[in-house]
């Protein structure tokens, strides 16, 4: 009898349900608006009802049913502790929720870890035991493998390398509110009322509400020299924050997904800077690889697979990649 996995992309705008063969192969997918705004019975029932449409109805077994959820969550209990992007959820146990109703093995795990296994066993970092993942978006989230597992502590809390503190003149802050897309576009919008000129307010019309992360790596690429200066800042932020990462983790390799990564060179480059700079010892990054990530928008419906297959990040990634095949991909 032939066996699949669902994935679950559960995001503060869509919810994202595909079934997935164990080579973590994508064979079908849907979704829908999550619209969290009408409450969490409502989203609820959206998960259920996409979970329901996803089910094989010709006796193909499922394994297991893997969620990428925002966190922060306890990926042992299945309890999604209190997202953000999600309002109202507040220690949701989502994986007894969708166990009752479904019969079926369930995993939950933080977008940015499972983005991490799925980068480990088939993307940019397979064959890779000591990984650092890093997304930069709207939020910095992290993932990191250890010795080929995941490390999730003891609560499903750890790897939240957004969360480093940085200080910058008299102010404590931390690595996402210095980098992250909105952090570019506040950076953007002061030094613009400020009375700095930039291509950034024609784009917007003048309406510097409209400024986005996007908007100022756009205009960066354009070679606008304020955008260059903030997408600059937000590298060597990046730079220093992975600094403490190399010394606490020592990985092999470093990947970063996201939009903001996405910007290649303007970005990576002041970023090697700071770390190099920063580093105690040439030792960490003399052989470290720094890396774009390669699943893209799939990247939480490969990881909600991974999860499957690993049991939760339990098991070695090298020995899972070997067993579905994907080492080598």
């Amino acid at each position: 009898m032939s066996e699949i996995i669902i994935g679950v992309d559960l995001g503060g705008t869509r919810i994202r349900v595909a079934q997935l063969n164990h080579k973590l192969d994508i064979l079908t997918r849907q979704e829908t608006l999550t619209l969290a705004g009408e409450g969490l019975d409502s989203t609820i029932a959206r998960i259920k009802q996409q979970i329901w449409a996803a089910l094989p109805t010709d006796g193909t077994r499922v394994t297991g049913i893997g969620i990428s959820s925002p966190g922060p969550l306890n990926p042992v209990t299945g309890v999604i502790v209190s997202p953000p992007n999600l309002p109202g959820w507040h220690n949701v146990p989502l994986g007894d929720i969708l166990h009752t109703e479904f019969g079926i093995p369930v995993y939950v795990g933080n977008d940015a870890n499972v983005a991490a296994l799925a980068e480990t066993i088939r993307g940019a970092a397979r064959g890779y035991r000591h990984v650092v993942f890093i997304t930069i978006s709207t939020g910095i989230g992290g993932g990191i493998i250890v010795d080929g597992k995941l490390l999730q502590g003891k609560e499903g809390l750890a790897a939240e390398a957004g969360q480093i503190i940085i200080v910058t003149g008299e102010r404590v802050s931390t690595l996402e509110k210095e980098a992250a897309g909105p952090a570019l576009a506040r950076q953007a919008r002061a030094r613009i009322e400020a009375g700095e000129s930039s291509t950034i307010y024609a784009m917007v019309g003048g309406d510097l509400d409209r400024i986005d992360g996007a908007i100022v790596g756009r205009e960066a690429q354009n070679g606008d020299a304020l955008a260059l200066d903030i997408v600059r800042y937000g590298g060597q932020m990046v730079g220093l924050g992975i600094a403490s990462l190399l010394h606490l983790f020592n990985p092999e390799i470093i990947v970063l997904g996201g939009g903001v990564s996405q910007l290649g060179d303007l970005l990576f480059e002041p970023l090697r800077k700071a770390m190099e700079t920063y580093t105690i010892d040439e030792a960490y990054w003399r052989n470290l690889r720094i890396v774009p990530a390669e699943l893209g928008e799939n990247v939480s419906i490969f990881g909600a697979g991974a999860l499957v297959v690993t049991r939760g990040g339990v098991d070695d990634v090298a020995e899972v990649a070997a067993r579905i095949g994907a080492a080598d991909r």
